[in-house]
């Protein structure tokens, strides 16, 4: 089933007068929504009675939890120590996950630094591989990575680029952010064929299996020479991309993923009208 959902607790949330994330399930709930994406993007705080009051309430009212992990992540990075770091990341998020039933972890891949971006991202590769072989030694086998589109220019994380990732491990999935593909291509979706050339070639990377279930980010960004600026809301005129273009591509080719809105306080209302227009393609 498409699940739909916030990355995080929006403005109307709190002014509605609640102060604790695992309020927000019924919530959600009451909007029509079933997707929550917990982020630990400053780093995994998370503690144990409050990750145990998240599950319940999520279980509860039919919510799918995925994770953010720490934005600190960087495969790509050439120095021991902080490939350990990211052993550290990953593992903390894992065991986050965990006691919040999520299943989906979302990470950037990296950037390049100083290194061409040809020998980043064959280390940002090799480094996952070994990534991989690492959770599964610590028992995370059950746990879903994957890695995200980016939307900078000098980012690790362009369409290819993730295809080449999730084809390391058959539980991998993509976490494809169209609004950052939008910024790194300078303003690169525009029309349903635009939706529909993405969605295809996902499908002949990563088969069609994985394509139906990736993870999705979507929301309005402003960019850009360097690609991604700041996230918009759905109300803003002016930004893209416009996810009524890919909902009628969702429905022809049977797809189910997860997807959740970014939008810049106002994702549960974004994220809903997302879930409006996918019904209206219906």
């Amino acid at each position: 089933m498409i699940k739909f959902g916030p990355a995080g607790n929006p403005e109307a949330f709190y002014e509605a007068g609640y102060k604790h994330t695992y309020q927000i399930m019924a919530w959600l709930h009451e909007m029509g929504l079933n997707a929550y994406e917990y982020s630990c993007g400053r780093g995994v705080r998370l503690k144990e009675d409050t990750a145990a009051n998240i599950r319940e309430e999520a279980q509860k009212y039919g919510i799918t939890v995925s994770l953010h992990a720490p934005y600190f992540i960087n495969l790509a990075n050439e120095d021991p120590e902080k490939f350990d770091k990211n052993i550290e990341y990953f593992a903390e998020s894992s065991a986050a996950a965990k006691l919040l039933g999520a299943q989906r972890i979302i990470f950037h891949p990296g950037s390049p630094s100083k290194q061409e971006r040809s020998v980043a991202f064959a280390r940002c590769k090799e480094n996952f591989g070994r990534m991989l072989s690492i959770m599964d030694e610590m028992g995370n086998q059950d746990m879903t990575y994957c890695p995200e589109t980016m939307g900078k220019v000098n980012q690790l994380g362009d369409l290819e680029e993730i295809i080449t990732l999730v084809n390391l491990d058959e539980r991998v999935l993509p976490t494809i952010d169209f609004g950052h593909l939008h910024t790194r291509g300078i303003g690169a979706i525009n029309t349903p064929e635009d939706f529909d050339a993405i969605v295809q070639r996902l499908k002949d990377g990563i088969g069609v299996e994985r394509t139906r279930k990736m993870h999705v980010h979507f929301s309005k960004i402003e960019y850009t020479a360097m690609g991604e600026k700041r996230h918009r809301t759905f109300d803003e005129e002016g930004f893209g991309p416009d996810f009524a273009m890919l909902a009628p591509i969702l429905v022809r080719e049977k797809m189910e993923p997860t997807i959740i809105c970014e939008s810049k306080g106002t994702m549960a209302k974004d994220a809903l009208a997302m879930k409006q227009m996918y019904q209206a393609a219906l």
